[in-house]
């Protein structure tokens, strides 16, 4: 049996409390993660072309302020 199938199994033995803890638990991660993979693009410049292209529009009246 692969972990992913332990994991499956052991989640359909949680109650619903504790699956509704580990769906916070996991969001809450999904987010940190996507925070380090933004925080890394602007590091390394790889948002720089997407940041260009929201400028232009901006600037075009293809967009609004936040």
């Amino acid at each position: 049996m692969g972990i992913m199938e332990e994991i499956k199994g052991s989640i359909e033995r949680l109650s619903d409390a504790e699956r509704a803890e580990l769906r916070a638990w996991l969001i809450e991660r999904d987010h940190v993660d996507w925070d380090a993979q933004i925080a890394s693009g602007q590091l390394t410049g790889k948002l720089n072309e997407l940041i260009a292209e929201a400028k232009t529009d901006r600037a075009a009246g293809k967009a609004r302020a936040l």
